[in-house]
């Protein structure tokens, strides 16, 4: 692997690590596997607009990571200074259902299925942790990474009480792969991804795949910040 010294030392020191071994890589579904933020993004913005609630598809990006639920919920909150109801959040999250049934192609990400190929090549576990209850792309990944994921390495938003940026979810990810946090690496694009894995205690990369700024994963605590899976080939593939 080509991480540096000085950001292991780093990472080592914020986590009050003695010493580390990677064993195991997780990755984040949207905007890492499958280039399907564009898509995630577009049904939001509009589904928030059917209630009359503004939310830009930069913000989708900084909210990426949590649940429906927790989506609806922050932006009332936000925006209204109340929780959402339940009709609320399931009237909204079936719009955004919708409409991403609409407009969603199952594009895999440039790169990832080589990054995954080279972890693999590598001996390292691989797990995937997602906030998305998207069942409709969550049924694609081995039609499109076969013999990769099944139920025993991933973790998903019907498997959490707690969404991004919690550790929850990385949490479980690593029980799943049987490996402990200093033996990790977590692949995210989103900064309450890159949060919750900083959490979990992780080495962490962000893959700026989208249209944030790369300071957005830089200020959510990423160990490194790369701009493609391309780059996340080359750090972790040799």
């Amino acid at each position: 692997m080509q991480i540096d010294r000085p950001t292991i030392d780093a990472w080592l020191h914020r986590n009050n690590y003695s010493e580390y071994a990677f064993r195991g890589v997780l990755f984040d579904m949207d905007g890492v596997l499958f280039d399907s933020m564009p898509f995630h993004a577009r049904s939001w913005h509009e589904a928030f607009a059917g209630f009359g609630i503004a939310f830009s598809e930069y913000q989708v990006y900084l909210q990426e990571g949590s649940t429906g639920s927790q989506t609806v919920n922050d932006v009332f909150m936000a925006q209204k200074g109340r929780y959402a109801t339940d009709e609320e959040i399931n009237a909204l999250y079936e719009r955004k259902c919708d409409l991403f049934q609409q407009y969603a192609q199952t594009v895999p990400m440039a790169g990832a299925h080589e990054v995954l190929e080279a972890v693999r090549q590598a001996g390292l576990k691989i797990g995937l942790v997602t906030g998305s209850g998207q069942k409709s792309l969550i049924g694609k990944l081995n039609q499109y990474y076969p013999g990769i994921f099944d139920p025993n390495n991933m973790v998903t938003a019907f498997d959490v009480q707690h969404s991004k940026p919690h550790p929850e979810p990385y949490l479980k990810g690593m029980v799943k792969l049987g490996i402990r946090p200093e033996e990790t690496i977590v692949v995210e694009n989103a900064p309450m991804g890159v949060r919750a894995a900083v959490a979990a205690g992780a080495l962490t990369i962000g893959v700026n795949t989208g249209i944030l700024k790369r300071e957005d994963l830089a200020l959510a605590g990423a160990d490194i910040v790369l701009d493609n899976m391309r780059q996340v080939e080359a750090l972790l593939g040799n």
